[in-house]
């Protein structure tokens, strides 16, 4: 292979794993250190402007008499964040959040803070089942409509002793708290592809640039 084509080919793998570094390298600190993401308020219920793709959740959640909080974003580390929009309904001792995935679509999800400690976090969308008895239940119902959300999660609440305090301020202590506890695992099963896809870029640079001597 002549010089020239050789340094084309460096070049073009090199891009590749540089690529892969600024997809994924956020994901691999995500994995290392979930306790790493900050819940950031953004407004207050007066000020909180639900955008219209997320307006007919937040219809059907106030119906079901959630009240709004406020809304936070969510904020990895190398991340802009996901803008996130919270309510409450003390009576059934739950917070709803909406947000958008990745994607573009609507999500919503419930989550009760249990005391002492602990969480019950039920969503609306494809997520892993896990469970610690008697301190964490996690799932997702997947294309579930916020009433038929609340009824499992009322089921899903059986035998738990749930927190008291539903005010905005306990949202954003209760989410910083699963980052930082409970909700570790699931972070970490969600971001070890972006981890091992981090850990093969740096391979790839360098194995370019301690690989040994080359005719360029």
């Amino acid at each position: 292979m002549s010089p020239l084509a050789e340094l084309l080919l460096v070049l073009v793998v090199l891009g590749m794993a540089v690529k892969l570094l600024l997809l994924n390298f956020w994901r691999a600190v995500l994995f290392v250190s979930p306790g790493s993401v900050r819940l950031l308020p953004v407004s207050s219920a007066e000020g909180m402007q639900v955008p219209p793709g997320l307006a007919p959740l937040a219809s059907q959640l106030q119906a079901l008499g959630f009240v709004p909080l406020g809304s936070h974003v969510e904020k990895p580390r190398f991340q802009k964040g996901t803008p996130s929009y919270d309510f409450a309904h003390a009576g059934e001792h739950t917070f709803a959040t909406l947000h958008f995935s990745p994607r573009g679509e609507p999500r919503v999800y419930l989550l009760t803070p249990l005391a002492p400690e602990g969480f019950v976090l039920t969503a609306g969308y494809p997520r892993p089942g896990f469970e610690i008895p008697g301190r964490y239940r996690s799932g997702g119902f997947l294309e579930s409509s916020p009433e038929r959300l609340l009824q499992f999660h009322r089921v899903r609440l059986l035998g738990l002793q749930p927190s008291e305090d539903f005010t905005w301020e306990d949202r954003l202590r209760s989410g910083q708290a699963w980052y930082r506890g409970l909700g570790q695992r699931e972070i970490r099963r969600q971001n070890l592809q972006g981890l091992l896809w981090t850990v093969v870029a740096l391979a790839i640079v360098a194995g370019l640039f301690l690989g040994g001597d080359r005719p360029v």
